[in-house]
């Protein structure tokens, strides 16, 4: 299965227009501190043991600094049954520097 991805130019539109995506952000605690788009976190290292916190039912962008960490969170969604999973490509640096330049890199 592959890992579908989204471009944060269209998470903004999307998000903008209200529609109903769950944003989770697999990073470290400590990078989420320095920077986040207001996600929920759970970092990549605990999300297999998590998993059930989160409803299948739910359209959610996977979150991190470039996007390798989240195609990964993405594939052990899709293991876990969730169907409506994409990775934002590019992760905080790409919405730092095309969306929100107030989103700090790092």
């Amino acid at each position: 299965m592959g890992v579908a991805e989204i471009r944060v130019e269209e998470l903004k539109q999307r998000l903008d227009a209200g529609e109903n995506l769950f944003l989770l952000d697999v990073r470290d605690e400590f990078e989420f501190e320095i920077s986040n788009i207001g996600g929920q976190l759970i970092p990549l290292a605990e999300l297999s043991k998590r998993v059930n916190e989160l409803d299948t039912n739910l359209k959610i962008v996977t979150v991190c600094k470039m996007g390798p960490r989240g195609a990964k969170a993405v594939q052990v969604l899709q293991k876990a049954g969730f169907t409506q999973v994409w990775n934002l490509a590019g992760g905080i640096h790409a919405w730092s520097d095309r969306v929100d330049r107030r989103v700090r890199k790092y």
